[in-house]
């Protein structure tokens, strides 16, 4: 199971949203990070089939995925990340009339909905209107309606925005729990999620693929360049101005900051582990040439 993005352009009149985007998919958990406007959510639309090319190609089992057509979407759930349900439907109403549309026989939607709905944690509420349902419970049916045919690959975009803290592990364990068998790609901005679920990160900037790979192994590209300082609250906009500040905490009278980039003169730093969201902005200040 592999699937292949080679070449992939895409131009919207003068605007180019993806420029030559090159990488392989397999069996996993991949993390998409960039900022606004980088191109993620065109790169998901065109590998569900929802957006085409403007030229390059995705494959998957060698053959693209255009000349597939309907086998392929048969494989494919996707959550979008403006993502709505009918509210005057109940989770199963809404479950089946999606499964429908998916052309899941009713036999097999009888045994599946049920599945789903205990998977993504409301069997409780399978009967109840979806306008009664939290941000967090809509997402979570929206879930439910990406894993419905059972798809080898699930494409989630933001599937953990509006989800509380509890909801959000929950959410980790079930995509932990699908990965053995699928190929799913999580775009989010809450970097800490896809620090939790994923082990590969593909990074984009300006539609270009930046970074690609394991995430151990590229966090680790930041080593001794992630620092922490206890300074006075004079030298806040000092260091902010020279280095790019990833957190600011009050320490009574001082103030605790960390920040990425060559150590600063003159300041007591202590160089600190990296993290996921240290190497991403790491790397982003990089390409832009900060220090």
């Amino acid at each position: 199971m592999e699937l292949e993005v080679t070449h992939l352009c895409k131009s919207y009149r003068k605007k180019e949203a993806l420029k030559d985007v090159n990488f392989k998919l397999e069996q996993g958990v991949y993390g998409l990070l960039g900022e606004n406007g980088a191109g993620k959510s065109t790169l998901m639309r065109i590998l569900t089939t929802v957006d085409f090319p403007t030229s390059g190609s995705v494959l998957y089992g060698g053959k693209n995925i255009i000349e597939i057509n309907e086998n392929y979407r048969n494989l494919v759930g996707y959550m979008p990340q403006d993502y709505s349900v009918y509210p005057s439907f109940t989770a199963t109403d809404f479950l089946n009339y999606m499964g429908t549309l998916k052309g899941i026989p009713a036999d097999k939607l009888k045994v599946k909905i049920p599945e789903v709905l205990e998977f993504v944690n409301l069997s409780d509420v399978a009967n109840k209107k979806v306008r009664t349902f939290s941000g967090g419970m809509k997402r979570r049916i929206g879930i439910a309606q990406a894993i419905l045919n059972d798809p080898e690959i699930l494409i989630l975009d933001e599937p953990t925005a509006g989800l509380d803290p509890k909801e959000r592990i929950r959410f980790s364990n079930i995509l932990s729990n699908m990965a053995k068998e699928k190929i799913i790609l999580l775009s989010t901005h809450i970097v800490s999620d896809i620090e939790a679920i994923a082990n590969q990160l593909i990074v984009i900037r300006k539609g270009e693929i930046t970074e690609n790979g394991n995430i151990e192994q590229l966090v680790e590209g930041a080593a001794g360049k992630v620092w922490e300082a206890t300074v006075g609250q004079d030298m806040v906009n000092t260091i902010s101005g020279e280095r790019a500040v990833i957190h600011i905490k009050q320490a009574g009278k001082d103030v605790q900051i960390r920040f990425v980039g060559d150590q600063l003169p003159n300041i007591e730093c202590r160089s600190v582990i990296p993290t996921l969201e240290d190497y991403y902005i790491f790397v982003n200040e990089k390409q832009k040439g900060v220090k």
